[in-house]
């Protein structure tokens, strides 16, 4: 999925294009053009957060893979007061 701008960037483009969008003094062949482009951002945007919580969840799934058990503080002292 090449992108020519980050996420924060794009973000922060459609933000611009909504502000553009309420403003009254846009015409209506400008405000077509910026919803086009405002679709294109806002599809583009939901993919990678999609992708980000995939990895989010692949990496939550290692992680429990890698505990088996949880710690126990107070068996650990028992253990050591003995």
């Amino acid at each position: 999925m090449a992108s020519k701008f980050n996420f924060e960037k794009q973000l922060s483009r459609l933000e611009e294009i909504v502000a553009k969008l309420e403003e009254e003094q846009t015409d209506l062949d400008a405000s077509v053009k910026l919803f086009e482009e405002g679709v294109a951002l806002s599809k583009e945007l939901s993919q990678k957060l999609e992708t980000v919580k995939f990895k989010v969840e692949e990496l939550k799934k290692k992680g429990a893979e890698l505990i088996t058990q949880p710690f126990d503080t107070e068996l650990a002292e028992e253990t050591d007061g003995e």
